[in-house]
């Protein structure tokens, strides 16, 4: 059964990097069933699936990643995401951080090609492939402390820990990666930005506040309520943001059908459920007990082993789905510190892989080679990998 097992779990990873490029779900549900057919009996397979659909927090989880991106495609969709950038007035580099990281609080598709015009017009006269760079690297910044980023939730969620305790953690890689950015990237960027139209203290607040409003609801409600399902809180917080972007923008219940059809937000939800099924067979297995047995150090399986998963899928969840359930196989599990360092050296791989759609369609964009975007940030990603390798070796 050992064997059957290693080669299960071997088939499974080499299904799972193989379609994750294609599409994500049909990744972890084809891992998922190619591991359990190898390692569980069909009946255990069965129970696996059954399982996710008898979970209130991973059914309600999947529910709130579909209606994220309804949230972004109707700021979009309504004019107000460019009413919110177009009113910031903050100088250029200032613009040239934010503007990117405000798109890319919402997840999506191709959501690189909406701030792209954006630091281009903020970038003026400044290097492309720097631009590019500047692009790619603040955009997903946001990534590791959004509480409504849906790879957030679902690594903390995979990890088993609350992602307001997870964020405090993450707080100061992301503060690194902001320093880093500024000091190989915006710094170099001069002059002042010019800003068309008036200003409007409306067309500021009321889209930064309809962001708002889901972080903030879900917090309150967390820290008030004996909520009997933790998700709830969440699902209240992202439903009042999509209420107050459909009141704002004037969409319909039709505008907001016709969102989520260009969006696809189904895909969202069934990744959702194939990270947890992919787990519940994981779990299911001898694969804890065998992994546990192994003398694997531990800080390099979290930082080299996260970064190159990273790295190889593009995908944030797909490689959390195989790298957390690893490393939480021992008695303490992955504590929110080690959880820290391995969300973000898969981050860390993510922003640099060929594989990830942003950096495709920003070197697309800005009309420059994957070399030359990679030699701008090859230095501040280098460093923030060696700050995690460091932060990995102290933990362990």
């Amino acid at each position: 059964m050992e064997l059957r097992t290693w080669l299960g779990l071997l088939l499974a990873v080499a299904v799972l990097l193989g379609l994750a490029r294609w599409r994500l779900y049909v990744a972890l549900f084809s891992a998922a069933i190619v591991f359990g057919f190898l390692a569980l009996s069909p009946e255990q397979v069965g129970a696996a699936l059954l399982g996710l659909f008898r979970d209130p927090g991973i059914l309600l989880l999947a529910l709130v990643v579909a209606i994220i991106p309804l949230i972004g495609g109707g700021l979009e969709d309504s004019g107000q995401m460019e009413g919110l950038v177009r009113n910031m007035r903050i100088g250029r580099r200032a613009f040239l951080a934010f503007a990117p990281a405000i798109v890319g609080m919402l997840p999506m598709p191709g959501g690189a090609l909406l701030s792209a015009p954006l630091v281009e017009r903020g970038g003026g006269e400044t290097d492309r492939a720097l631009q590019a760079a500047v692009n790619v690297w603040f955009r997903h910044v946001l990534f590791l402390v959004y509480p409504l980023g849906p790879a957030l939730i679902a690594s903390a969620k995979v990890a088993g820990l609350e992602i307001y305790h997870v964020i405090p953690y993450l707080l100061p890689l992301c503060l690194l990666s902001i320093l880093l950015g500024y000091l190989f990237l915006l710094r170099r960027v001069e002059g002042r930005m010019d800003y068309p139209g008036s200003f409007s203290l409306r067309g500021l607040l009321l889209p930064l506040g309809a962001l708002l409003a889901a972080p903030v609801t879900d917090l309150i409600l967390e820290s008030t309520l004996a909520l009997p399902v933790r998700e709830l809180g969440t699902l209240a917080g992202v439903s009042i943001s999509l209420l107050l972007v459909a009141s704002f923008g004037r969409l319909s219940g039709r505008d907001l059908l016709a969102v989520g059809k260009k969006m696809r937000v189904w895909r969202f939800s069934l990744v959702i459920l194939g990270m947890f099924f992919f787990i519940a067979v994981f779990q299911r297995s001898e694969a804890p007990q065998l992994l546990a047995g192994l003398a694997l150090p531990p800080a390099a399986l979290g930082v080299v082993g996260g970064f190159l998963l990273g790295l190889i899928t593009g995908r944030i969840e797909a490689s959390a789905s195989i790298i957390i359930p690893i490393l939480g196989v021992g008695a303490t599990g992955v504590t929110l510190p080690v959880f820290a360092v391995i969300f973000y050296s898969i981050f860390l791989g993510y922003v640099l892989t060929p594989m990830h759609p942003c950096i495709a369609v920003s070197t697309e964009y800005f009309g420059i080679s994957l070399r030359a975007f990679l030699g701008r940030l090859a230095l501040p990603a280098g460093l923030a990998l060696a700050a995690a390798a460091v932060l990995a070796v102290l933990l362990y």
